[in-house]
């Protein structure tokens, strides 16, 4: 073995290293993977805390040590929550929240990458963007809200760049962060192979920011989801959003916790997909513990 091949093994747990010098991994043991049971068990585990919480307040309520009028109980939420879909209300407006989000989330995950990867591959555009995006990134949310108004007016532009704007600056951080943070050794056993530009980053900077950039999106994603109700301030006729302002201002506690409920399982399930979309991607890891959706 010479001086390069014996420099890339001592850098075994470098996926892009192996594959660099042809030593091909064994596939991943299928038992990691999470049997049906097993997600089961998760699953049920995952939602002991609400339900718990859920059955306290119920005989909270029902015992007369409150009158559950300013936090309605579960079985109140329910009534709200399955004449809202009786009527296709509560899915006309999750429906019109998921098209912002998704829309919002793809413009913001587009711009972020581009840049945080400049950002992150060459010192110069560092130095010339890293300042100014970070001083952006301190503006509160409502802050952009009349600018945004102003611009692109009340419709559907305007809400889905401010969600834009909530979702670039945690998926830009991360992704920067985590091409700043990859292993210097790994980056030089590349130069000693001559790789070039593309093949550097496909081989050697993609493997090592992957994980971290999964992360980023996730928490980009719940960002945008916080975003979405300064958002559908702005002249939406619907929306979760659009219901929770309805419920505040007609002052009907049972729609507003029903319109944060709905918040809730719409937000975990896109969070869950967005997991189950990245899983693939990250097969090769040799983690001891793997996320599950």
């Amino acid at each position: 073995m010479n001086t390069p091949e014996i420099a890339a093994a001592s850098l075994k747990p470098a996926t892009a290293v192996a594959d660099i010098v042809g030593v091909r991994r064994a596939p991943a043991d299928p038992t990691v993977r999470p049997q049906p049971r097993e997600a089961a068990r998760r699953w049920l585990l995952g939602v002991v805390v609400p339900a718990g919480a859920a059955l306290l307040w119920e005989f909270a309520v029902r015992a007369g040590w409150s009158d559950g009028r300013l936090v309605p109980p579960p079985s109140r939420i329910f009534e709200e929550f399955t004449a809202l879909w009786q009527s296709g209300e509560i899915i006309r407006h999750a429906w019109a929240t998921l098209a912002r989000i998704g829309a919002g989330f793809a413009l913001g995950v587009t711009s972020a990458t581009l840049l945080g990867g400049i950002a992150g591959y060459s010192a110069v555009a560092r130095a010339l963007l890293d300042p100014t995006l970070q001083a952006l990134r301190a503006i509160p949310s409502l802050a952009w809200v009349p600018l945004f108004i102003l611009w692109l007016g009340i419709f559907e532009t305007s809400k889905v760049v401010l969600i834009a704007v909530g979702v670039f600056f945690p998926v830009y951080l991360g992704l920067l962060g985590a091409m700043l943070a990859v292993d210097r050794k790994i980056v030089e056993v590349g130069r000693m192979f001559r790789l070039s530009g593309p093949a550097m980053i496909r081989r050697i900077l993609l493997p090592a920011v992957l994980p971290h950039y999964v992360v980023a999106l996730r928490a980009g994603l719940g960002v945008g989801w916080m975003f979405v109700v300064a958002a559908e301030l702005m002249g939406a006729s619907e929306g979760l959003g659009y219901l929770l302002i309805d419920g505040q201002q007609l002052g009907k506690p049972a729609e507003i916790v029903t319109a944060i409920v709905a918040f809730a399982i719409v937000g975990k399930a896109s969070d869950s997909i967005l997991v189950a979309v990245t899983a693939p991607l990250l097969r090769w890891q040799d983690a001891a513990v793997r996320e599950t959706p």
